[in-house]
């Protein structure tokens, strides 16, 4: 493997990532919270903004809370402000991915995110592995429902809507602290990443498991890792280059490079 110069500046970075996605068929990329960032979604988990630092993960956002206590979870999410909000929109490094896929330099798109803002840009065969904000599941009965509704009660502090058939309480798909991974998007990101040639990481700090493996499962036959952070990651020592620049500024510099 030729390495690349990792003290390059940014353009000349660009253009080395440009080159490798050009040179190879099979690419995928995975998103983390770092790609939502600059739409306002807040991330959960840096040092000093993160939601994780002012909330207690697992007293509002674990299935046991939920449970216990749904009012309280949403409760917690209407302190956000931004989860459900239609007024929350794609950004520049969302339309960058959208037009790298279809101009055939980039497939499927692997992401820890909820907020379907990779949909709403454009991009297709999205792989949600900790589920979306889109639909909701009575906790009863499993009817499954369209969660506008939801999220307009919950932003204006009304009374929730209930499961239409049983009345059970309705829980976002999405997955909290406690529940286990979907099965099948989580063995589908995990089957692209064995055969993939090279994956681009997208705005992740690579920290929670198991998507943090998906890198490693992609080094395994030998993939090259391209990742694109605002910081520095655990795998970094293992990338073929490292971009460390805000992605909505990386990433369309990227997609016109490739057009």
């Amino acid at each position: 493997m030729i390495r690349r110069d990792k003290g390059a500046g940014l353009q000349a970075k660009v253009q080395q990532a440009a080159a490798l996605l050009r040179s190879t068929r099979k690419n995928i990329a995975l998103t983390g919270a770092g790609i939502s960032t600059p739409s306002g979604i807040p991330d959960f988990r840096s040092p000093t903004s993160g939601i994780w630092n002012r909330y207690d993960p697992m007293e509002v956002a674990s299935i046991f809370a939920f449970h216990n206590h749904p009012d309280r979870f949403y409760n917690w999410v209407r302190s956000l402000r931004v989860l459900g909000n239609d007024n929350v929109k794609p950004n520049a490094a969302h339309f960058a991915l959208a037009r790298m896929q279809a101009a055939g330099y980039l497939g499927a798109v692997i992401t820890q995110n909820i907020d379907g803002l990779h949909q709403a840009a454009g991009v297709h065969d999205v792989i949600e592995l900790h589920g979306n904000l889109q639909t909701a599941t009575c906790q009863q009965c499993g009817h499954q429902v369209d969660a506008k509704p939801l999220w307009e009660a919950v932003e204006q502090n009304r009374p929730l809507p209930r499961c239409p058939y049983c009345g059970g309480i309705l829980k976002p798909d999405v997955v909290l602290f406690g529940e286990p991974m979907p099965y099948e998007p989580l063995t589908r990101a995990q089957e692209l990443a064995l055969h993939c040639d090279t994956l681009l990481v997208v705005g992740s700090s690579l920290e929670v498991m198991p998507a943090a493996d998906l890198p490693a499962l992609a080094g395994r036959r030998g993939a090259y890792l391209i990742i694109v952070n605002f910081t520095p990651t655990a795998y970094d020592h293992l990338a073929e280059i490292v971009i460390y620049a805000d992605v909505a500024k990386a990433l369309p510099m990227l997609a016109k490079v490739l057009a």
